[in-house]
């Protein structure tokens, strides 16, 4: 199921920062649950994802500026489902990634 499937990739390589419920830690770590980023940056989250973060990002109106790193042993396959996982839990309501358009998303990214 790839809906289990994006929720134990979370749970595995997201959750230890963005916490267990995507609500972030503090000032330190955005949340990912009810993030404004996440809607207005679609086109960047699956680059994030295999490349990482660093400098500033304002999450709901707050900046934060940690190291996120990145996960490059991820396919695309599982950055999509990762990404529909985040798209659909916590209340969020994303529009769902294609695999086809995480590919082009990551082209730019190697």
């Amino acid at each position: 199921d790839r809906q289990n499937e994006g929720q134990r990739l979370y749970a595995t390589h997201c959750a230890s920062c963005h916490g267990a419920e995507g609500q972030g830690l503090k000032r330190l770590i955005p949340p990912v649950a009810g993030a404004d980023y996440i809607v207005k940056n679609r086109a960047l989250l699956p680059c994030l994802i295999r490349r990482g973060q660093q400098g500033p990002v304002v999450v709901n109106g707050v900046e934060y500026n940690q190291v996120m790193p990145g996960h490059a042993d991820l396919t695309d396959s599982e950055i999509t489902n990762l990404l529909n996982y985040v798209q659909s839990a916590w209340g969020n309501q994303g529009e769902k990634y294609t695999i086809r358009e995480v590919s082009e998303l990551l082209r730019p990214c190697f």
